[in-house]
C-alpha cells in the first residue's frame, strides 16, 4: 500500500496483438452445464448458511467481479482475505479459452493471502442477484469455483463475506503453476469473451488504482508482456 502509482509493462496495444474473433461453439465436450435446478440448489444453500442474515450482505471481489461486478452493490471497501491467494488455476476452453487458444482463468486457491474489494450487496432479492452472480462465476459440473462464507478483515474489524474459491477436485484445476508457464498460457489464450492478456491488465490495473499492489500479478504482466512483445 502507499507506493503511488506504476508503469505497467503489459499496455492495450499488447492486447490488441494477440485478439482473434473466435466463436462460441458452447461447452467443449465432456463438461456438462448446471442446470436451473443446481443453480436453484446453490442459491438455497447459501442462504441458509448465511453467517449473519440480519446484517448487510458482503461479496469479496478478488478479479473481473472488481472491474465488472454485474451485480447491484451499494459501496466498496478494501478488504484482506488469509489464507487464500489469487491464483491461475483454472483451466478455460471457452470464454477467455478455446480448444485452438487454450486459456487459464483466475480463482482462489489455498495458502497466502488476498487484498481484494468488498462489496455490500442490497438486502432485497439476494435470491435473484445470488442466481446471476453463480450463473456467471460457475457454468459446468463437477463445479470450478465454490461459493462459500469466509471472514476477511477490514479496517472495522472482521467481516463475514461470500467469497468464490477454487475447487482443486475440477478437473479444470491446475495446480500451483510457475509464473513462466502461466504466461504463456495468457499470452496467447483467447475467446469469444477476450483474451487472457486483456483479462490480466484489467484485474491488475483495478487493483493499482485502488493501491492494492499483487506482487505475483505485477510480475505476470511483465512476463506476458515480454512473451507477446511489439516488435
Amino acid at each position: 500500500m502507499g507506493h503511488g502509482p506504476r508503469t505497467l509493462s503489459l499496455t492495450p496495444e499488447h492486447v490488441a496483438r494477440v485478439h482473434r474473433e473466435i466463436e462460441d461453439r458452447g461447452q467443449p465436450p465432456g463438461l456438462h452445464p448446471q442446470t436451473d435446478e443446481d443453480y436453484a440448489e446453490w442459491v438455497d444453500r447459501i442462504l441458509a448458511s448465511h453467517p449473519a442474515p440480519d446484517r448487510p450482505t458482503q461479496l469479496f471481489a478478488y478479479g473481473s467481479l472488481i472491474w465488472k461486478p454485474e451485480i447491484e452493490h451499494l459501496g466498496e471497501r478494501g478488504a484482506v482475505l488469509s489464507g487464500w491467494r489469487r491464483s491461475f488455476c483454472l483451466r478455460q476452453w471457452r470464454f477467455r479459452g478455446s480448444p485452438e487458444y487454450p486459456g487459464l482463468m483466475m480463482s482462489l486457491d489455498q495458502g497466502g493471502e488476498c487484498q481484494g474489494v468488498l462489496f455490500e450487496l442490497p438486502d432485497t432479492d439476494l435470491k435473484t442477484r445470488f442466481n446471476k452472480l453463480f450463473r456467471r462465476e460457475f457454468t459446468v459440473k463437477p463445479i470450478t469455483n465454490i461459493p462459500t462464507w469466509l471472514t476477511v478483515q477490514t479496517e472495522d474489524g472482521p467481516v463475514e463475506a461470500l467469497v468464490i474459491v477454487m475447487n482443486r477436485e475440477s478437473p479444470q484445476y491446475a495446480g500451483d503453476l510457475t509464473p513462466e508457464d502461466v504466461a504463456d498460457v495468457l499470452a496467447q489464450s483467447c475467446g469469444h469473451l477476450g483474451t487472457g492478456a486483456d483479462y490480466l491488465l484489467n484485474t491488475v490495473t483495478q487493483l493499482e488504482r485502488r493501491d492494492m499492489h499483487d506482487p505475483g500479478l505485477w510480475l505476470l504482466q511483465e512476463l506476458v508482456a515480454q512473451r507477446i512483445g511489439l516488435d
